[in-house]
């Protein structure tokens, strides 16, 4: 019996001196506050980008100077034959004529093919600084017990914002 009552006086002794560290310790807990304002928070960015533009330059003439015009008489005769055999009456002069300036274009093609100017393709490029913006969360202004705070969110929170408040003695 003796042992037990040696027991409780140590743990009333244990409970007593923890006791006033237990009370330091801070409280908190959660609160709605009122929002001021909210901004948009832009984070303006430069992306450089290559552009490039490709052209034909003439470079020289290649061939002989005299083009040939085999090509444009073979082609006109056989463009008018084809023509020739479509429609009637006034359709098939029409047509013949067509075929006929067809295949004139189409036989000088074919026979000056390697005659004319010759290009070499030239490719031109230089840098560009596009700014862009992204979004990157909102400012957020509100008030709490009459005291003004700012944060960074990244939503908007609309009219309130919940606070977590923690409160501690001095």
């Amino acid at each position: 019996m003796n042992v037990r009552i040696n027991l409780l006086k140590l743990g009333a002794l244990v409970f007593s001196s923890v006791l006033p560290f237990a009370s330091s310790f801070a409280a908190s807990f959660d609160d709605i506050a009122r929002v001021i304002n909210v901004t948009p928070n832009q984070e303006r960015y430069v992306q450089q980008q290559q552009v490039c533009d490709s052209a034909n330059i003439p470079v020289s003439y290649q061939g002989s100077s005299d083009r040939s015009a085999g090509g444009s008489i073979i082609g006109g005769v056989a463009g008018a034959l084809l023509g020739n055999q479509i429609g009637g009456g006034n359709g098939r002069t029409v047509a013949t004529a067509v075929g006929a300036i067809a295949g004139a274009m189409t036989g000088d093609r074919l026979d000056n093919r390697g005659n004319g100017y010759h290009g070499e393709p030239s490719r031109s490029c230089h840098w560009e600084n596009n700014v862009t913006s992204r979004m990157n969360g909102y400012v957020v202004t509100y008030d709490y017990n009459g005291h003004s705070y700012t944060t960074v969110m990244p939503y908007d929170p609309g009219q309130q914002i919940r606070v977590s408040i923690s409160v501690s003695p001095r």
